[in-house]
């Protein structure tokens, strides 16, 4: 995947259990690279696929997006938060979920568009 992107190793994308699920999903990984060029920040990635069995065990919902590689979730804090958010919105990104650690990004067609609070 080295070349398919500048900004987000392989490591990144696959499932933090370890088991070695990853799908490096074209359409998230474009659009998430336009907007970490937006932002001129780094995006640290706190999670992105998910297995069926490590999805619960970090409080992923049934269905989870992360499951598809469809979803990731990036760590922001108080100064970094609106500065990602505004370049996810500028990327194309319509369903964000705010966090008070972090920003969950997706591009899951099967679910509507909508900005909403994590827990």
């Amino acid at each position: 995947m080295g070349d398919r992107s500048k900004h987000f190793s392989w490591y990144e994308i696959a499932c933090d259990c370890g088991c070695g699920y990853a799908m490096g999903i074209k359409k998230l990984i474009d659009k998430l690279e336009v907007a970490r060029e937006i932002a001129d920040i780094p995006f640290h990635i706190n999670s992105w696929c998910r297995c069926v069995e490590h999805n619960p065990a970090v409080g992923g919902v049934a269905g989870s997006s992360h499951i598809q590689g469809l979803a990731v979730d990036i760590r922001c804090n108080t100064k970094t938060r609106r500065i990602i958010y505004d370049a996810l919105r500028q990327a194309g990104f319509t369903r964000l979920g705010i966090g008070r650690t972090f920003i969950h990004a997706d591009v899951d067609n099967s679910k509507p568009d909508a900005v909403w609070r994590c827990k």
